[in-house]
């Protein structure tokens, strides 16, 4: 079968299209014949080999988590679902990939696709939503709080506004001036426009920050925030409790106590708490958003479609960092 395949780690990776086996379903696993994949921004940084240390691949390994497709063959201890269903799922942590024309899931990471959504919609979401959903959960967002969601027409932040707002949250996220509706009609009540606002300048009392953006945001973030409020990082410095939950060894758990012990430390002087969220793999979850993508309260948010021959267009665009909402290659 077709594949985008990673060969090889570097400043660029190699990535090129090959011919690989079709996987063999194991017992508690689906063939997908996979119909769209989203891209996400981790798929840009993986091949430059950013993520060895906490996310080791067996090379070559096919690029890509996110995937939406019908079921070609279930394993024999498979009870949710059976062939023919159309699903989405994310396959991300697994040394396995979704860019290519089928691909394993286990059967607890997938969901029947929501009925209102083409397979290319519903492509877009496995890992944003279940970043977004996995990160409120942590810090128990609930109606009455104050939400800080930065970059919010990136692919992440124009779910999260969307989830926040569910749950009855007050919302400000930043943009440029031209992407400002985009974000207001998705419920942002405060937007910031980040070329010529400072968000520590403008914004006060807020219970929750979703750490989206590298650099020093988050540090500045924390002078927003209310005595006993989180931030919940998702691009790091990942933390002792992180390095725990992956089982690492001594050397790398001392590593990621460095990196964070400054952010961690910042945050108690502001008695504020600090984690870093490495998002995992659930189809309840995303039976969940379903849910509340059919009854109308969620809804995908596409830049841009790329067939499949031009995959490595669709990441290449995605690297850019301009995509106001999410890239989809599509198969089929």
């Amino acid at each position: 079968m077709k594949a985008l395949v990673l060969k090889k780690y570097g400043k660029p990776g190699l990535t090129e299209f090959d011919s690989v086996p079709q996987p063999a379903v194991g017992d508690n696993e689906l063939l997908i014949n996979v119909h769209a994949v989203g891209l996400n921004a981790i798929d840009c940084m993986i091949p430059k080999g950013l993520f060895k240390p906490i996310l080791p691949l067996t090379l070559p390994a096919v690029v890509g988590s996110d995937l939406s497709g019908v079921i070609e063959a279930v394993g024999k201890n498979v009870t949710r679902f059976k062939k023919g269903d159309a699903i989405y799922a994310s396959i991300f942590d697994m040394d396995r990939g979704a860019l290519a024309e089928y691909a394993l899931v286990p059967e607890h990471a997938a969901a029947l696709k929501p009925q209102n959504l083409s397979f290319v919609e519903a492509a877009s979401l496995p890992m944003v939503a279940l970043t977004s959903w996995q990160a409120f959960e942590r810090v128990q967002v609930k109606a009455g709080m104050k939400v800080f969601i930065p970059a919010g027409s990136g692919g992440i932040g124009t779910f999260a506004i969307q989830l926040a707002k569910h749950l009855g949250a007050t919302v400000a996220t930043t943009t440029s001036l031209p992407n400002a509706s985009l974000v207001t009609g998705l419920g942002a009540d405060l937007v910031i426009d980040y070329k010529s606002q400072d968000v520590e300048s403008v914004l006060s009392g807020y219970d929750v920050v979703l750490g989206t953006v590298r650099g020093d945001s988050i540090e500045k973030s924390l002078q927003i925030l209310n005595s006993g409020a989180e931030v919940v990082s998702l691009v790091g410095p990942p933390d002792l409790p992180f390095s725990r939950q992956r089982g690492m060894n001594k050397v790398m758990k001392m590593i990621f106590w460095i990196l964070s012990r400054k952010i961690i430390s910042q945050a108690r002087r502001h008695k504020t708490k600090y984690s870093f969220l490495f998002v995992r793999p659930d189809g309840a979850q995303l039976s969940e958003i379903a849910t509340l993508i059919e009854g109308g309260q969620l809804k995908p948010v596409i830049d841009k479609v790329f067939p499949f021959e031009e995959s490595l267009e669709g990441l290449s665009y995605l690297e850019k960092g301009h995509a106001k909402g999410k890239v989809v290659i599509q198969l089929k």
